[in-house]
This record gives C-alpha cells, structure tokens and sequence, in this order.
C-alpha cells in the first residue's frame, strides 16, 4: 500500500475560536494536517512562505494585511506556485469574490458551509481545481449582468477561441462542473477537458478560476445571458 502525503493545510482567520474549529476539523479528517495557524494577511503570507502548505484557509476581513492582499502576494510568488487558496468568508458579497479570483484564489465558500463540504473543497482545490460555490457563481454573474460596459477594453481576447470552446467557457462561468457540461452539450467527459485544456492554453489562465474571469471580464456571460 502506498502513503500518501497529507494534505497540509495553513488556517487564516482573525478569530481564534474560527482557527480552533477549522483545526479541530482539519487534523481530524484523514489524509489531511494543518500545519499552522494565522491571525492576519501579514502572517498568512510568513507562513506561507515557511510551511509551503497545499492549502490555505483564507479569511476576507482581517486587520491590517488583509486575505485578499495576503491572497494576491502569495499567488504572485513563484516560490508558492504549489500553494493554493480557499477563501472562507461570512461575507457572501458579489466584490469579495471578484477581488479574491482577481488575486489568484482557486476556491470560495461561505463560513455557513457544511464540514463536510468544506473538507471536500480543501481536497478539490488541493488537487489543482478550482471550486466556487453554485450560490456565489449565481451572484456573482447576476452583478456583472448589472454592471455598465467598461470604460477601457477587456486585458485579455477571445481571439483564437472557437466556438465550442466558447460555449464550454459560458458554462464553466455558470458554475457547471465538467461532468454536467458534458451532460448538457451531449459531449464526452474526456473531450470537455481537452476543450478546457486548449483554453487555458489560449486564454493563459492558471486554472478554471480564472477562466471564470476571464468570461466576465470579455463580457462573455453578460452577452450570452441578454441573448438567452
């Protein structure tokens, strides 16, 4: 039988009875252990550096430093390209998201989450997907449905992204996985990922997160929901 490492995972939250409940949780699920704990995005990001976890926890409202900033300057590190984050937050508002995909985070889930599904996002996100809860991918393009066309032009293009790939982008930005996208465009499992695979390629996007982005950001959702 062959070990498996655990899944290291750093706890960021300003509350010490929050770190104490994830902890708790964490070194109780097997093939996961936390590796530390942080009370601001200042130490997140000295842990970080330090203990190199799979996973950080990450919470939105800290003093100081604050999880978006900490979120961005460890998804900017290349010493941290294996680090990924989750965003835990009681905020479930529409510019925490936005900002927190912006900053590099893989993942978003409400504190009010279940444990168990919390447990099933670390391993998600650990495992290099990205995850967001279907509530937060629903707000989220219900406020750029909302939103005024940008003054200046979008930083990335759909140039070269064909048709298909195009319709499979709309859907990952609707929150599909790639098992109800296959069902729903009547396609195999295994041809939607070499679809999402050349968009990352043609989009250069880290991961599924940012495709997300980027179809807001190109307008794509907006466009596709006026004509449906």
């Amino acid at each position: 039988m062959t070990d498996v490492p655990p899944v290291r995972v750093l706890i960021v939250d300003d509350q010490a009875m929050v770190r104490g409940s994830f902890r708790v949780l964490v070194d109780h699920t097997p093939g996961m252990t936390a590796v530390g704990e942080a009370a601001n995005g200042v130490e997140a990001v000295e842990l970080a550096r330090r203990e190199r976890p799979d996973v950080v926890m990450m919470d939105v409202r800290m003093p100081g430093c604050d999880g978006i900033e900490a979120t961005r300057q460890i998804c900017a590190n290349p010493a941290l390209s294996g680090v990924r984050v989750l965003i835990l937050t009681t905020f479930d508002l529409d510019e925490y998201v936005y900002a927190a995909l912006r900053a590099g985070a893989a993942g978003f889930l409400l504190k009010d989450t279940p444990p168990t599904e919390v447990l099933t996002a670390i391993g998600v996100v650990a495992s290099g997907e990205a995850l967001l809860a279907p509530s937060v991918t629903r707000r989220l393009i219900a406020e750029f449905a909302r939103r005024p066309e940008p003054a200046r032009p979008p930083s990335r293009s759909l140039d070269g992204v064909t048709d298909r790939e195009l319709e499979i982008l709309g859907l990952i930005a609707r929150g599909l996985s790639n098992t109800e996208i296959a069902e729903h465009l009547h396609l195999s499992l295994a041809t939607v990922k070499t679809h999402i695979g050349r968009l990352l390629a043609k989009l250069h996007a880290r991961d599924r997160a940012q495709l997300v982005i980027v179809a807001y950001e190109t307008g794509l959702v907006g466009d596709r929901q006026h004509r449906g």
